[in-house]
C-alpha cells in the first residue's frame, strides 16, 4: 500500500539492496518509485516489493551496520506516502492493532518492523497426485507439505497451493478410506506409550520451565540458523540444540489438563526441537546460497545442488 523502509538515519535504504536478477524490473530512484505508486505504467515496482528474503536480508544488514531501529529492525513509513483516511480504509486491522497494542498512530508515525519466521518451505514428503505421505493412509497438504515452492515461495502462492493440493488430499483420503476393507485397530501398546508421553510433563520431579526452553530455542535458531548462516554458527547451534533437547526432557507444567497452554508448549517442544535440528543440519550440508537459504561462507549458488532437495 505504498509503505517505504527507512533506517535510523531516516534514509530509504532498499535502493541499495536490489539484486542484479531484479534490477530490470525494480525502481532505482525515489522519483520513479513515487510514479509507480501513482499508477504510472512506465514506472517500475519499488524495491520494498522485492521478495521477502531480499528485504529481510537488507533489514539485517542495516541493523549490523548500526542503522537499525531501537529493537533491531527498521522503520516502515506509510504516513508519508498515503493520507490518513486511505490508511484507515486499506489497513484497518494494522491501524487498530498498533493503536491498541503500542499506542502508535501509523497514519502519522512510522512503525518498527523486522523479519521473522513467516512460512516453512520444507515439510513432509508427499506423492504429488494424491498428497499421500510415505506413511500409508496419512495425507498432507499446504504448508506442512514440502517441495512445491522450491527455494523461495512467492507471495500469494500458499493459498493456491492449499486450494489445489488440499482438494487432492481430501479427495484421495476419502477414496482411500472407502477402499479399506475393515476398520484398522490401533496398537494398544502405542496408545499407552503416547498417553505416558502426554502426561510426563506433570511429573513433580521435573525442573525445567517449558516457556524458558521455548524462548531459548527461538533465540538459538534466530542467531545460529537465521536469515544469513555460516558453518561455525550452525555447528554451535547444533551443540546448543543438544542441550535444549536434554532440557526438553525435563520440562514440567503445573495445574490441570483443562486450558493449560504450558502443557501444550511442553508437548510441542519435542517436535520443535526435532524440526530445528533438521533445518540446521540441512542448511549446514547445503554449501551454497539459493532462494531463502543464504550462506555467508558460500554466497553463490552451486550447480551440484541445482536439482537437489535437502532431507
Amino acid at each position: 500500500e505504498g509503505g517505504i523502509l527507512k533506517n535510523s538515519d531516516g534514509k530509504r535504504f532498499m535502493f541499495e539492496y536490489i539484486p542484479d536478477a531484479f534490477a530490470a524490473e525494480t525502481s532505482d530512484s525515489e522519483e520513479e518509485a513515487s510514479r509507480w505508486l501513482k499508477g504510472d505504467p512506465e514506472a517500475r515496482r519499488p524495491p520494498e516489493l522485492l521478495t521477502r528474503d531480499v528485504v529481510a536480508k537488507a533489514i539485517r544488514s542495516e541493523r549490523i551496520a548500526g542503522r537499525g531501529s531501537p529493537h533491531g529492525g527498521a522503520f516502515l513509513d506509510i504516513a508519508s506516502q498515503r493520507d490518513a483516511e486511505y490508511i484507515k480504509k486499506k489497513l484497518p486491522s494494522m491501524y487498530h492493532q498498533f493503536m491498541k497494542l503500542g499506542n502508535l498512530d501509523i497514519t502519522s508515525t512510522p512503525m518498527e518492523v523486522g523479519p521473522t519466521c513467516h512460512y516453512v518451505m520444507g515439510g513432509v514428503r508427499v506423492e504429488p497426485e494424491t498428497a499421500m505421505t510415505t506413511v500409508k493412509g496419512l495425507f498432507a497438504a499446504g504448508e506442512v507439505a514440502g517441495g512445491l515452492h522450491g527455494a523461495n515461495r512467492l507471495g500469494g502462492n500458499s493459498l493456491t497451493d492449499l486450494l489445489v493440493f488440499g482438494a487432492r488430499a481430501g479427495f484421495h483420503s476419502a477414496k482411500y478410506s472407502k477402499e479399506i476393507a475393515e476398520a484398522l485397530n490401533p496398537s494398544e501398546d502405542l496408545l499407552k506409550k503416547m498417553e505416558r508421553f502426554s502426561l510426563e510433563p506433570f511429573d513433580p520431579e521435573r525442573t525445567e520451565n517449558p516457556y524458558s526452553v521455548m524462548a531459548d530455542l527461538q533465540e538459538t535458531m534466530e542467531i545460529n540458523a537465521g536469515i544469513v548462516r555460516t558453518k561455525d554458527e550452525m555447528e554451535k547451534g547444533l551443540e546448543l540444540l543438544q542441550d535444549l533437547k536434554n532440557r526438553g526432557e525435563k520440562v514440567r507444567v503445573e495445574g490441570n489438563r483443562q486450558y493449560n497452554p504450558a502443557w501444550h508448549y511442553a508437548l510441542d517442544l519435542k517436535n520443535l526441537l526435532c524440526v530445528a535440528e533438521a533445518i540446521t543440519l540441512a542448511a549446514l550440508n547445503r554449501e551454497e546460497s539459493r532462494g531463502g537459504h543464504t550462506r555467508e561462507d558460500f554466497p553463490e549458488s552451486s550447480e551440484s545442488f541445482q536439482n537437489v532437495n535437502s532431507f
